[in-house]
């Protein structure tokens, strides 16, 4: 294992081992970013071998989503109270248990089980929470980068492992599959376990950006105790009109992403008679385009005013999700709105993260951005059950689509409840 020592060293050499806290999280949320990926290649496989109804399983996946959002608050809290590392590594083992067992599955509760509450769990406690709590408790200076990379891995991720998975299912089935993002998985662990550590002070440094040391806050270690702190941060952030608005624009945020697209893309697409593998290429496409449009928005989110960043990024989405639906989904379409909507996958999260900072402080932010989260995966599974609805009673996916487009741009306006933080024009701010 790296030594405080070691640690201390690297930071004399210009490289604060916050960067090195950073990058474990970053493929730590890469990798776990295969599993949830996995689950929008698995709904046609599924439907053919087990005859089960698409409405069933998207049932599941929604399930999935909303532990995947209701444990971020306690994630926060665990972590707290456990430390970082031990919870990940606790979470990882979770997801790779859900995989292997499902790897012999036969019924649809067991689908549920496994997928909608082992692995809901285990992702839950390694989402968007890790990234917020790594760069809150590390990073004084450059956090809006540093989420926006956070980020950037874990959406992105999800996009990317898709046409890999995407590509062994359709050569060797859904199982080998799963058997690849089990490695994956893995593989992450032992970097968590190796190089993972809870907070600066615990290798002798401060966060970066800062000029001494802080001790880390002392906790209540009663298990009760963690388990009530983030109802009462619940409790406390309630009564802020800013905790409603970002709750709200993140269950959109959820709606017009993770439900609907990562779940139902290659379904949608199919409908137009695209090829899975293609499909998803399009999605690693999106997922290109967002990795370099998350981070440039979490560099935006040091310097700007980030109530008029969700502003557009809201109502960007908003756009190319209503021209998505008006399309013919052609190569050409298909290719401006991937590039378009890409940019704009979840770029809401850093300005996000640096509103709930600064609204309700370090300390917190982690709890609350937690409970702001579960609004994120509660629009998620809306939209997971709501588009699966539509295809099997409609037969189409389009209003799905429309309505997204539409939350998306009421969102967008929103925002503008939000308290102004400093001046009315989007002037730079300190970084």
């Amino acid at each position: 294992m790296i030594s405080n020592g070691a640690a201390r060293w690297m930071s004399d050499r210009n490289l604060h081992y916050g960067w090195v806290v950073a990058a474990t999280t970053f493929l730590t949320m890469l990798a776990t970013a295969g599993a949830m990926g996995s689950a929008g290649v698995m709904i046609q496989p599924l439907h053919e071998e087990f005859g089960w109804d698409i409405a069933d399983i998207s049932s599941a996946m929604a399930v999935r989503l909303v532990l995947f959002g209701l444990l971020g608050p306690f994630a926060a809290a665990f972590m707290n109270h456990f430390g970082v590392r031990q919870v990940v590594t606790t979470a990882l083992a979770l997801i790779m248990g859900g995989l292997v067992v499902s790897l012999f599955m036969s019924e649809v509760w067991q689908l549920v089980a496994l997928w909608g509450v082992v692995i809901g769990v285990g992702t839950g406690m390694t989402a968007l929470v890790l990234g917020a709590t790594v760069a809150t408790r590390w990073f004084s200076k450059r956090r809006g980068l540093v989420v926006g990379l956070m980020t950037a891995s874990n959406a992105t991720g999800q996009l990317v492992f898709l046409p890999l998975l995407a590509a062994m299912t359709e050569a060797y089935g859904w199982r080998a599959a799963l058997t690849v993002t089990v490695a994956v998985i893995a593989a992450a662990m032992l970097l968590v376990l190796l190089l993972m550590r809870d907070y600066p002070a615990d290798v002798g440094l401060p966060a970066y950006g800062d000029a001494t040391v802080s001790k880390p806050p002392k906790q209540d270690y009663k298990l009760l105790a963690t388990l009530v702190s983030p109802l009462l941060a619940l409790r406390d952030a309630t009564g802020s009109a800013t905790f409603w608005v970002l709750f709200g624009t993140f269950f959109v945020c959820g709606l017009s992403t993770n439900g609907l697209i990562q779940t139902h893309w290659i379904s949608i697409c199919g409908d137009f008679g695209m090829a899975a593998v293609a499909a998803a290429s399009t999605l690693a496409v999106i997922g290109i385009f967002d990795f370099f449009g998350t981070i440039f928005a979490g560099w935006l989110s040091d310097r700007y005013d980030n109530r008029w960043l969700l502003f557009w990024f809201y109502g960007l989405r908003g756009l190319s999700l209503i021209y998505l639906s008006v399309s013919g989904f052609s190569f050409v379409e298909l290719s401006v709105f991937a590039i378009f909507y890409g940019l704009d996958w979840v770029a809401t999260v850093p300005p996000t993260v640096k509103i709930a900072a600064e609204q309700f402080g370090r300390e917190k932010a982690g709890l609350v951005f937690g409970w702001v989260f579960a609004g994120h995966q509660l629009g998620a599974a809306t939209a997971a059950f709501g588009a699966g609805y539509f295809k099997s009673d409609f037969d189409t996916y389009m209003p799905a689509l429309q309505i997204a487009g539409v939350m998306c741009m009421i969102a967008a306006i929103s925002v503008r409840l939000l308290r102004k933080p400093g001046s009315a024009t989007m002037v730079p701010q300190a970084a």
